[in-house]
């Protein structure tokens, strides 16, 4: 006949558990192992993850070249000039040259012939033409940037807002060129170099000389 095995002492009580304290411990130990199989899940899924995020990452083609539509602004041009007796400017710049806007608005009162320019450098000038524009609608178009001199360029005399370092609050009109010839105004401003704001305006000056005549006839 077997004798019954006599209950173990367990050394922090010095005593046998009682069968409360035995299921006790058997409920914290198993809250215990969950709580770690728990985080264990956590840490197993975060990993799955970043590997997939790697994967579609790496998985994804990549292009240097912008996402952003390349727009014809010579052929929306044409389009538009049949609504305007001014002459459009229509910049003939080189190929590496590439527009993401062309069309025509209307801000508190001053319709407008609008062109969005990347240069070669990636940078940006936007040529706006406002037709029997104001003082108050320039102030408003240039970010209410201050005059700082004038260029000749092609015979033509621009006023300069070179804001320098000073960008705060004017968005992308780091640097400005305007003209005024017969019921046009021309605003070239952006991000670029002085240079590629000359290469516009060379591009122009046949059109802003276009409408200086008109205006004189």
């Amino acid at each position: 006949m077997s004798r019954s095995r006599p209950p173990r002492v367990v050394a922090e009580l010095g005593r046998p558990e009682t069968p409360e304290e035995t299921a006790a411990r058997k409920a914290e130990n198993s809250r215990k192992y969950r709580g770690a199989k728990t985080v264990n899940n956590l840490v197993y899924s975060l990993l799955v993850t970043v590997v997939l995020v790697g994967i579609i990452v790496l998985a994804v083609p990549r292009s240097d070249e912008s996402l952003l539509e390349n727009v014809d602004y010579g052929a929306v041009a044409a389009t538009a000039q049949e609504s305007y007796p001014q002459p459009l400017a229509n910049p003939d710049l080189p190929g590496s040259w590439t527009s993401n806007r062309a069309d025509v608005s209307k801000i508190d009162g001053v319709q407008s012939w609008n062109i969005g320019l990347i240069t070669p450098s990636d940078q940006f000038i936007g040529i706006t033409q406002g037709i029997d524009a104001n003082e108050t609608w320039t102030a408003q178009q240039l970010k209410k940037s201050l005059a700082s001199s004038t260029v000749t360029i092609d015979g033509i005399e621009w006023t300069v807002y070179d804001n320098g370092r000073d960008t705060d609050g004017r968005g992308n009109v780091h640097y400005a060129l305007t003209t005024v010839a017969g019921e046009s105004t021309f605003l070239l401003f952006g991000t670029a170099s002085e240079s590629e704001f000359r290469t516009v305006a060379e591009s122009i000056s046949d059109d802003v000389t276009a409408n200086l005549n008109e205006g004189n006839r």
